[in-house]
């Protein structure tokens, strides 16, 4: 999104936030971040740092990089951290339950909505429209990844290995596993290099704030840890005992209840495989669950994943959230406990559960220890190799989606030479005019619909 949209009249301005304004700005905040991983990143530090200062710039970066070294939704994750830094244990929960709840509600209202109308004449006009523009989308996240990633030669032959890894069937966690591995190793060899940190705000219109100094904050760079935050090894070990216990009893319930082979629990365990094996945002995880739940399981096709993308896209909160429309359809199209419907919310609320059970057990736990290292040097080398290597399973995906989009078909038929001179049209828009994604989603559906009229 261009621009940072109004605030809650609460503003603190430095001072320390109640419980009750913070859960105010942080359901505010899950209704109104738009824009993707990027955007969600530069609203948060605009709003957090720039305009309540409630916590400094390099308290900011610091859990941005240990949030962006962790498989997961890297904005939701930070939402989290920052939520635990402020109130504890309870802070971060809330923060993050907040960042994902309104999303949650909304996809499964489209969801349904999408059984029920999606092939109505004037549904397939609007998806039409915004298939095109889900590539775009996925193309500029490989490019400004690929700007602010592809510093090095190496680099670029990581980014074009994973390309070529894909393509070649390999599996996503080896291409990841070895582009970290390339990380560490080029990090080590590299001496007296300054290592290419991703920017918290790479939304370009936000760009100049970065640079700008701010008064004193609430949690500034001196600001004695909070109790909660100090290190200590039993509380690692509870906290990692008590997220591995609820993960275990969730799906073991879930298991004894309708059986090992049922679908609610190949969803359990596939979506903490998912939360547990991808690195680098949901542009990364969208192929790895893409392939599971179209070619493995079968819960819906590459044209609904297609299209459930696309809603994702034009709803608040992580991306990673078409996670619950994999789930809806799943449910949904098996007419699981005998209705479609409460199948589908079922089914996408045990996605959502599994899917960002892991992010609260990293942050709550390993919270202490990060910050612990803060006036530490991190070590970014596996960083900068996974991010590399993301950006090839990006364009993998775009490709993957311009093959759904321009083939409609398969590779027998004639292309839609309508939808790729959008998907043209829809990638100039965002790279070049910096068009927002908000706007560009209005533009795609409207041409849609016109589409439809002369077709």
């Amino acid at each position: 999104m261009s621009g940072t949209p109004h605030a809650p009249p609460e503003d603190s301005g430095g001072a320390q936030p109640t419980w009750r304004e913070a859960l105010k700005f942080w359901f505010w905040l899950g209704c109104i971040s738009f824009g993707g991983p990027a955007g969600q990143i530069a609203l948060m530090h605009e709003e957090l740092v720039v305009r309540r200062r409630w916590i400094s710039e390099k308290r900011y970066l610091h859990a941005l990089h240990y949030c962006m070294l962790l498989p997961g939704p890297e904005a939701q994750q930070l939402a989290t951290y920052t939520g635990w830094l402020m109130h504890g244990t309870r802070g971060g929960i809330a923060a993050g339950a907040l960042f994902v709840l309104p999303s949650l509600v909304l996809l499964m209202v489209l969801s349904w909505a999408y059984t029920a109308w999606g092939q109505h004449p004037w549904g397939q006009a609007l998806l039409w429209g915004l298939k095109p523009a889900v590539t775009a989308l996925v193309l500029q996240a490989a490019h400004r990844l690929a700007l602010r990633t592809l510093k090095a030669r190496w680099l670029w032959a990581l980014a074009i290995f994973s390309l070529l890894g894909m393509l070649w069937g390999l599996p996503f966690a080896l291409i990841i596993g070895l582009a970290a591995a390339t990380g560490y190793y080029m990090s080590r060899q590299t001496t007296g290099t300054t290592p290419t940190h991703p920017t918290p705000a790479p939304v370009p219109d936000q760009g100049a704030a970065q640079t700008t100094p701010h008064p004193t904050a609430w949690l500034d760079d001196d600001t004695p840890a909070p109790a909660h935050t100090h290190y200590s090894h039993p509380r690692l070990v509870r906290a990692l005992a008590l997220g591995v216990g609820l993960w275990a009893l969730s799906l073991g319930l879930i298991a004894l209840a309708f059986g090992l082979g049922h679908t609610l629990t190949h969803m359990g365990g596939f979506f903490t495989q998912a939360a547990l094996l991808t690195f680098g945002g949901a542009y990364a995880v969208l192929p790895f669950v893409t392939q599971a739940a179209v070619v493995q399981y079968g819960w819906l096709s590459a044209a609904q994943m297609m299209d459930g993308l696309a809603l994702g896209e034009s709803t608040p909160g992580p991306l990673i959230m078409v996670v619950a429309f994999v789930g809806f359809l799943g449910g949904h199209s098996q007419a699981l406990f005998g209705h479609p419907v409460l199948g589908g919310m079922v089914a996408a609320c045990v996605v959502t559960w599994f899917t960002f059970l892991p992010s609260f057990v990293f942050i709550l736990a390993g919270g202490p220890l990060v910050e612990s290292t803060r006036h530490i040097p991190s070590l970014t080398g596996p960083l900068q190799g996974i991010m590399a290597a993301v950006i090839g399973v990006i364009v993998h995906l775009a490709g993957v989606f311009a093959r759904q989009t321009w083939l409609p078909g398969g590779w027998h038929m004639l292309p839609d030479l309508g939808a790729i001179a959008l998907t043209v049209l829809a990638t100039w828009l965002l790279i070049r005019q910096q068009l927002s994604v908000f706007k560009l989603l209005g533009l795609c559906t409207a041409l849609g619909l016109v589409w439809q009229l002369l077709i």
